[in-house]
């Protein structure tokens, strides 16, 4: 479940120096945020912002943004990095809808995008505010460079199969697709789990996970 309507989360939020406050002002200039030139990867949905952390250590030679829409939820993220003793200088977090995505990120400027345990937004009519829903994967298209890839993951077997689903007719092809992540010697190495993933593998739900080139 969500947080929402934490008193001060916007305080903090605009006194944050890891939260991009104008995003739309960086589109095609977004290395410039950040200490190094490097490969861009975002995560859509970043909830409190771990895996995006825990990333960003592991590979100090990218740089990670994390796109949270609830501020309640982004004020989470603040609070774990502000605990951090040493704060990686390759992390940013920006506050917003991720409809508006190609408003902020330039024409082929990301590397790489993950969809980590997105809200499945079960009713049918509400199948078009899926992040893997055809209608996103057209936003992903423009920002993500020709070599480009996404990665999703996610416990909830419906959504992944309505993702798996929407690849075709919006013109993309998995590299690779498996249901359960964990026991999949290939796909599982490197992988670095978010807090949803820890919670649900934990308790017998298997993980399905795909890769798709642009």
């Amino acid at each position: 479940m969500r947080l929402r309507n934490i008193t001060g989360s916007e305080e903090v939020i605009a006194a944050s120096p890891y939260v991009i406050k104008e995003p739309q002002s960086m589109q095609g200039k977004w290395n410039e945020v950040f200490e190094k030139n490097q490969p861009l990867h975002i995560e859509i949905g970043m909830g409190k912002g771990r895996f995006m952390m825990d990333m960003a250590k592991a590979h100090p030679d990218v740089n990670y943004i994390g796109i949270e829409r609830y501020s309640s939820v982004l004020l989470r993220a603040i609070q774990k990095m502000d605990a951090l003793e040493e704060k990686p200088s390759n992390v940013k977090f920006i506050c917003m809808d991720a409809k508006n995505i190609t408003e902020v990120f330039g024409k082929e400027e990301v590397d790489r995008i993950y969809l980590n345990f997105s809200d499945p937004w079960p009713k049918d009519r509400h199948a078009k505010r899926r992040l893997p829903s055809r209608e996103f994967l057209k936003r992903y298209d423009v920002i993500l460079k020709k070599e480009g890839t996404l990665e999703f993951k996610t416990d909830n077997r419906g959504l992944f199969d309505f993702a798996v689903e929407e690849l075709e007719p919006a013109g993309w092809k998995a590299k690779a697709v498996t249901y359960d992540l964990h026991n999949d010697e290939e796909l599982s190495k490197g992988n670095i789990m978010t807090e949803y993933e820890e919670k649900f593998s934990s308790i017998g739900n298997p993980i399905c996970k795909y890769i798709i080139f642009r």
